[in-house]
């Protein structure tokens, strides 16, 4: 019961992530200067990497240095293609585009996992992407070239990412916070070179305006990716991917509080997909996977047993002639008692005339 617990616990603040994310529309289009996405990535990314550094305290080590490198370009510098289709795109198709995300993320990580996702998930996550369409696509959505490619972009690098993330882990000792801190540090160190050869700084940054990048850097960047990551690290991926669809479903929620309502097929789309993103929690085959699991570990502790026996046996012999071994060093005859002093072949002898 515990096990079940602290997995529907990280799931919950898993999920938080996602949920952050479905604000990154309203956010743009309410509150950040148009025409600056490549800022509005800088300034998710950059302040709030910089200040989990000054936090944490931690650099990488290794390997990690390119390992973190990858991670952030794919997590954190294609970030700008997020809010290039925000822009672009009615927010309903940009959301559509960003839930085939655990589909892709599926194809990835059998290629790289080796982790064949089964058919129960692959199913809700088609569902998933059908129900989020249901609730976001209208009949007046325009499909707009570059931000059709930036949204599919966004969400490929981000599977990536996810798989990536999920197959190399983390260092030890090194928390998720750290993680996030070096990718949003790398994310924004890449993406700040571009940015002033290509938009600049806008030229008027309201109150508003910077009230929108706090809530981006912060909730949206740095504690959802901590978040995110830890996520990653706890849940299998076919679980963990799935939680995105949260993300569209949140930008709902918030158009109905300004006043947008939805119709019957909306609505149906809306509980659909928020029935996948909960099934695919779930496996039904549970039962006969925790029986050949069962099978398995029962063989695997036999084999084990009978090594420990072998090696038991073994390490007795090895006693044994070790044993030998320092009789002779001590001058003492194979089968000699503990102590007692080896004895020359006629020593101790009765000589033949004191017999006679």
């Amino acid at each position: 019961m515990d096990r079940y617990k602290a997995q529907a616990t990280t799931v919950l603040l898993t999920a938080l992530a996602p949920a952050s994310w479905g604000t990154t529309y309203v956010v743009t289009t309410r509150l950040l200067p148009p025409g600056h996405p490549l800022f509005a990535g800088l300034m998710r990314a950059l302040p709030a990497g910089l200040l989990a550094l000054a936090i944490t305290r931690v650099l990488p080590r290794g390997q990690w240095w390119w390992r973190t490198a990858v991670l952030g370009a794919l997590n954190i510098g294609a970030m700008p293609l997020l809010f290039v289709a925000a822009e672009r795109l009615p927010g309903g198709v940009a959301a559509t585009l960003g839930a085939v995300q655990p589909l892709l993320v599926a194809g990835l990580g059998l290629a790289a996992l080796h982790d064949r996702p089964t058919v129960w998930r692959l199913a809700w996550g088609v569902l998933g992407v059908v129900g989020v369409g249901l609730v976001v696509l209208g009949p007046g959505a325009r499909l707009d070239a570059v931000g059709v490619l930036a949204g599919l972009g966004h969400t490929t690098t981000m599977a990536g990412g996810v798989v990536l993330t999920k197959r190399w882990g983390r260092p030890a000792g090194v928390g998720p916070l750290t993680l996030a801190g070096w990718q949003l540090t790398v994310g924004g160190l890449l993406l700040l070179p571009l940015t002033l050869a290509v938009e600049g700084v806008p030229q008027r940054i309201d109150a508003g305006a910077v009230g929108g990048y706090a809530w981006l850097g912060s909730m949206g960047g740095l504690i959802a990716y901590a978040l995110w990551f830890r996520g990653i690290g706890r849940l299998p991926v076919a679980a963990s991917a799935p939680l995105v669809l949260l993300s569209p479903l949140v930008a709902t929620v918030i158009g109905i509080a300004q006043g947008e309502s939805l119709n019957l097929p909306q609505a149906l789309g809306f509980a659909l997909a928020l029935t996948a993103l909960v099934a695919a929690q779930l496996s039904p085959t549970g039962r006969k996977k925790t029986a050949a699991e069962k099978k398995t570990a029962a063989e695997k502790k036999t084999a084990a047993e009978k090594k420990t026996v072998a090696e038991k046996e073994r390490t007795d012999d090895e006693r044994h002639d070790d044993r030998r071994a320092r009789g002779h060093r001590n001058g003492r005859r194979p089968g000699g008692h503990r102590g007692e002093r080896a004895r020359t072949p006629g020593v101790g002898a009765v000589p033949e005339t004191a017999r006679e």
